[in-house]
Order: structure tokens, then sequence, then C-alpha cells
């Protein structure tokens, strides 16, 4: 199946980087500021990314322990980072760089998997016409704009953009489409399906690259879902079957740089949320926002360093598992591979932790980071118990002893191997 790749990965990179990080304030600033097109031409004129390192960024992905990476090749501003025949407002004008050729090049010396994002949204394009989401909206003959725009002129623009991605660059494993809620709003209607004729595009990557995945943003079913900036709590489904998802999430709040957000989330939270992820079945694809210069900010270095730290010691309960069919304790979830079962500690026990239902089920148990083995004993339900010792547990319960000291790492995580069925 073309998603058993994705599935095994589980942990991704996002870039989002154009020229709207070298405005430093957010990767909509054009849209929140109703920028025009002229006062937002200095970024284009402007854009200097020297320090843009590609190879780095494929180093810095699989050594935090991340399988694939996917980079923006057109935000919703319209700026392309490759050399698009269809339009000069590029990296190769700007710049002199295809960024979209160095980024896959550097991905695959590195043996990554190649993601692609692609706005549908642009509004640089002359024929995209004026909505609740672009930044002329407010102007006083925002409506007259529209009056000699063509959304027809705008699809064979957008889908020849997407054949020039999925023709030039060879193998790509997986495209992000991107577009805002279609919804009406103020009085402008939204736009949907019809307006990128979604069915249409998803054939051109069905027939460009048959094994590539595609996520659900054409408003259509396609290969995956995409929750943004929110954890699900459960497993997702759609009409009692499991669905492949991903939760796309950002280092503070901002895709694009945003020099002074300093909402970071700690490294320990970005690892519970992967793990969580991953023990609902799910993948997580991490942003970073390259500065206006192109390099990785030190603060999101920093901590992809310590997530990637935790991951070396961890990686074998993130890739390759996924959803375990047991019932965790409370202080933490689970997560499967094969014959082994991985208690992610989200909160550390007093003494012992108990599992339910795992009694004669477990033939070895281990703290993962240093390999050190753990007691495991049964208490028999029917024998007055100690007082000292656990009690009260119910019947198939499994308990595992724990040092009173907690593990020096992100998250601790007990390995526990499983024997019989």
């Amino acid at each position: 199946m073309r998603q058993d790749w994705f599935d095994h990965a589980r942990f991704g990179m996002f870039v989002h980087f154009g020229i709207y990080s070298a405005a430093a304030r957010h990767e909509w600033v054009q849209n929140f500021e109703r920028l025009t097109d002229d006062e937002y031409r200095p970024y284009f004129e402007h854009f200097d990314p020297d320090l843009f390192d590609a190879r780095e960024i494929a180093r810095t992905a699989k050594a935090t322990g991340m399988g694939y990476v996917v980079l923006t090749t057109k935000h919703h501003d319209g700026f392309c980072l490759w050399d698009s025949a269809l339009t000069d407002f590029t990296s190769t004008v700007a710049a002199g760089r295809d960024l979209v050729r160095e980024f896959v090049e550097a991905l695959r010396a590195e043996g990554l998997k190649v993601g692609l994002y692609h706005s549908l949204l642009d509004w640089h394009h002359p024929d995209f016409t004026v909505d609740a989401n672009h930044p002329r909206r407010d102007d006083v003959d925002a409506a007259a704009l529209n009056d000699d725009r063509d959304m027809s002129r705008y699809r064979e623009y957008l889908h020849g953009q997407v054949r020039e991605l999925l023709t030039g660059y060879g193998e790509i494993d997986y495209l992000f489409f991107d577009f805002t809620d279609g919804a009406e709003k103020n009085g402008w209607p939204g736009k949907g399906p019809q307006d990128w004729d979604s069915e249409g595009l998803l054939a051109l990557c069905r027939e460009l690259q048959p094994g590539m995945l595609v996520n659900d943003r054409l408003g259509i079913p396609a290969d995956f879902v995409t929750p943004e900036q929110y954890q699900p709590t459960s497993p997702l489904a759609r009409d009692g079957e499991p669905l492949v998802w991903e939760a796309c999430q950002t280092l503070n709040g901002s895709w694009g740089y945003h020099r002074d957000n300093t909402d970071q989330k700690s490294a320990t939270l970005l690892v519970r949320m992967l793990v969580d992820s991953v023990s609902m079945g799910g993948n997580m694809l991490l942003n970073i926002g390259p500065d206006g210069r192109g390099a990785v900010a030190p603060r999101d270095a920093g901590t992809l360093a310590e997530i990637g730290e935790w991951m070396r010691l961890h990686r074998r309960a993130v890739i390759g598992a996924g959803h375990a069919p047991l019932s965790p304790p409370r202080e933490g979830v689970y997560t499967m591979r094969g014959d082994r079962l991985y208690l992610h500690l989200f909160a550390w026990p007093l003494g012992q932790v108990h599992l339910p239902e795992l009694a004669g089920k477990v033939a070895f148990a281990r703290l993962l980071d240093d390999g050190s083995w753990l007691r495991i004993t049964v208490t028999d339900p029917e024998q007055e118990a100690d007082l000292m010792t656990p009690a009260g547990q119910a019947e198939g319960t499994l308990t595992v002893h724990l040092p009173v000291r907690r593990p020096d790492v992100l998250m601790p995580v007990i390995e526990l191997r499983l024997s019989g069925e």
C-alpha cells in the first residue's frame, strides 16, 4: 500500500519558508496587515536566502528521528520556491536559486522521503478572485476587483504548476495541498473543490506520481487526513473504518518565522504529543520556520536537538510502532511494535505501575533509555494483601516495580516483551 512507509515513519518535519520569513511576523502577514502587492513587493526584491542549507535541514530532520520532510513550494502569497515557467514570482528570479531542487536532492542524499506542500490559494495571481481570506477584501472597491478576474484561468495556472512540480523533480512521496475554510464569511463567498477542480487535480497527481500520498485538503477524500494545531483524543475513523492521519503542529503557534513569538513548546510537551499521536495510530508533522536568511532559528534547533536525543534512545517505541488494542494505565499511553509493548509514562508513579489485563502475558520488562531490568509481579486478589504491598488491583493486573528516581529523559518509556498470544 502506498502509505506503508508513512505508517512506519510516524514522525516528519514541515518547513515553511518564503518571502514572508523576512517579514518575520507570521506567514499570513500580507493577509493580517492587508498589504497591497506594492507594499509586499520589497520582501520579494530583497529576498536573500544565503543561509538556507537544505542539506543541513535534511541532516537535522534525520538526527531528530524524522523519516520525511515537507517543504512549502508555494504558500498563500503565491511566491514560488522553484523555477516555474508560469510566473516570475519565484526564488530563481529573486535570488537565483531553485530551493525545491536543492531540498529534494538533499533529502534523497539522507535517505528521507520527499514531501511538497502547495497552497491552492494565491493572493499574487491576477485571476485569483478576492474572497474572505484575500488581503484586498477590505478595499473600498474590493468587489469591483473581481470584474476582470477569472478563476478558470487561475485553475489552469494551478494545475500547470502542480504538473511542473510532479514532473521536474523525480519521484515525490507526499503532496500536502492547503486551503483555508471555504465557508462564506462577511458577505464573501468561500472557495471549494469546484474552484480547484479537485477531482481533476487529484487525477493529475495519480497520473504523474501514482505512488505519491495526497492529503485531504482538496476538499475530497484522498490518502490521509490532517488535523492541524490540535491533538485527537482517540483513533480517527470514518464510517467505522480507521483513517490514516497526521497531526500538523508548530513549535510556537506560527508556521513561518515569527521573530517576536516566544511561546515555544517544550521538547517534553512535543514528545508527549508525538507518542500520543502514535498511540492512536497517527503521525506527527512538526514544523520549523527558517528565518529571513533561511537559517533554522537557534531556539528551534535547540528543541529539535533535545527531541533527537530522546529519539536516539526511544525510536523503536515510535518508528514502526502504532496503536495497541489494550487499556493503558492512567499514567500514560501505549504504543506497540510486533511483540513489544511500550508504556510512555506522562507521570512518574511511586514505586510501581499497574497494567490491566497483562498478568501472565509479559516475559520481560525494562526501561528503554538504559535497558535496565524491571521486576514484574502479579497480586492474587483472593489473598489478603499486606498493607505495604500493592492491593485492590483487578484480577489479571500486572505490576511493574519502578525505582523511586525518575530516569533523566524527556519521557520515560518501559518496554514490555509480550509472550503467548
